[in-house]
């Protein structure tokens, strides 16, 4: 016993076929795809919230250094 040749796979193809019809199939084969959009929006969406809406500028006790901010020398300069 090898494997299946090319010929064995038609059988079974045609088996398939006959005993659920070509209506069938195709209606299980778009349900399935349906199932993997929405996954796929529903991955997509989970990424949407994990995402912040707005950078933080300064967190809780430390100050985040501003591009357009003046160094600490800068302001003694002009002082």
């Amino acid at each position: 016993m090898g494997s299946f040749s090319l010929m064995h796979w038609v059988i079974v193809l045609l088996v398939v076929m006959l005993l659920f019809g070509g209506g069938r199939i195709s209606g299980l084969m778009g349900d399935v795809a349906k199932g993997i959009k929405s996954f796929k929006k529903g991955m997509a969406d989970d990424d949407d919230d994990a995402s912040p809406t707005k950078p933080a500028t300064r967190l809780e006790g430390h100050r985040v250094p501003e591009q357009d901010a003046p160094s600490a020398t800068e302001e003694k300069t002009k002082a």
